[in-house]
């Protein structure tokens, strides 16, 4: 006459409770019928031959993860809008080729950031774009660079202190944008909230502050097959130095580990030192690098 139900809670009002299973199935169960429950840790990370990381795939994973609110092919390359908010989702992925002689395809990324008004970026992949693109950029500004890092996810995923602390939501609401120091006001305001919940299973963590103070400390991460994909990993001033970034990693990689990823990468501006500092400790590499080159207004 009884069954149990294992997940996230995700809900709980006076007629039903929802737990999200393992494979993101929901579970509805009026609130009558609960007669117990009880907190279960995640299940153990199994260690496991972690993927290939090839700079490619995983930078048009990253794409997946970090989806831009508006998307154009230009052969293989990728034109991403999102009303400004973050580089990663205004800039043209270029992967491939663009179905274009180099400098006309340049010059249809000119136009179509113009008309947008917004600036034309590039992103330069290394290794992985073509060469003679690299070689045809090399004398413009960059707009900025970032290293990605992979590690096994087992380890990442291991019990650490504070874990029972981390709270984890499939929604980023206003307590856990307040702690997220990228999203601004206007239209941006609104495209940040759909490239953060964009992905094929996104999950939030976040160490819940004192009533009406926003959380203590914050992540995000997207599962698609075999990766994890870690970012927005924010904490308070005050609450620093006490492990709660590792806390979140730890509970946001065994929710990974659960729905069977197997490695993980995140992306860090190359002169973030405390990030990078405390992604070496948890066993992240650098595998490759990125960066954005600007192109002249058309």
């Amino acid at each position: 006459m009884f069954r149990d139900v294992i997940g996230v809670l995700t809900s709980w009002n006076d007629s039903e409770l929802v737990v999200l299973g393992r494979d993101r199935a929901e579970s509805r169960i009026p609130a009558g019928e609960l007669v117990a429950g009880k907190p279960v840790p995640p299940f153990p990370a199994r260690r496991a031959e972690p993927p290939a990381a090839d700079p490619v795939g995983l930078q048009r994973l990253a794409a997946r993860s970090w989806p831009a609110v508006e998307r154009e092919a230009l052969g293989e390359w990728t034109l991403r809008a999102s009303a400004g908010f973050t580089r990663r989702a205004n800039s043209v992925q270029a992967l491939g080729d663009p179905g274009l002689p180099l400098p006309e395809a340049l010059a249809a990324v000119r136009a179509w950031y113009a008309a947008r008004a917004l600036p034309a970026l590039v992103e330069v992949t290394e290794p992985g774009s073509d060469p003679a693109l690299v070689d045809l950029l090399a004398g413009l500004p960059r707009a900025g660079s970032a290293l990605v890092l992979t590690a096994p996810l087992a380890p990442v995923a291991r019990p650490v202190p504070g874990r029972e602390l981390v709270r984890l939501t499939t929604a980023a609401d206003a307590d856990w944008l307040a702690l997220y120091h990228r999203v601004g006001g206007g239209p941006a305001a609104e495209a940040a909230r759909r490239v953060l919940h964009g992905g094929l299973s996104v999950w939030f963590a976040r160490v819940p502050g004192r009533p009406g103070e926003p959380p203590l400390a914050i992540g995000r991460c997207v599962i698609d097959g075999p990766w994890a994909h870690f970012g927005a990993v924010e904490v308070r001033p005050e609450a620093r130095r006490r492990g709660l970034a590792v806390a979140v990693m730890s509970v946001l990689a065994a929710r990974a580990a659960e729905e069977g990823a197997r490695a993980g990468y995140l992306q860090v501006e190359a002169g973030n030192a405390a990030a990078l500092a405390l992604y070496d400790r948890l066993g992240f590499a650098t595998g490759h690098t990125y960066h954005y080159a600007r192109l002249p207004q058309a």
